[in-house]
């Protein structure tokens, strides 16, 4: 299954539905220098916000909600939300 990745160009929280990404300002300077924090994401099933990597920007690392509520599993491939497939 697959959902569209919305872009939000001005950080605005109230905004950030699921799904949507927020590119950041100084991407790659914070976090781990190796792998830096490159945006902000909202859960695609549920909208709770969170970091994410340079890595799993570029799809070559799966991503796992952190709400309390929500274990959503996803992916970002050519620009769009691909979930995991629980078997």
């Amino acid at each position: 299954m697959e959902a569209e990745l919305n872009l939000l160009e001005v950080w605005i929280p109230e905004q950030m539905q699921p799904g949507t990404i927020y590119m950041l300002e100084r991407a790659g300077e914070l976090g781990k220098v190796e792998n830096p924090f490159w945006a902000v994401l909202a859960c695609p099933t549920c909208g709770s916000l969170g970091l994410i990597t340079r890595q799993q920007w570029a799809g070559l690392e799966a991503m796992i909600c952190g709400a309390t509520t929500c274990s959503a599993e996803y992916l970002l491939v050519d620009g769009k939300i691909r979930f995991r497939l629980l078997t």
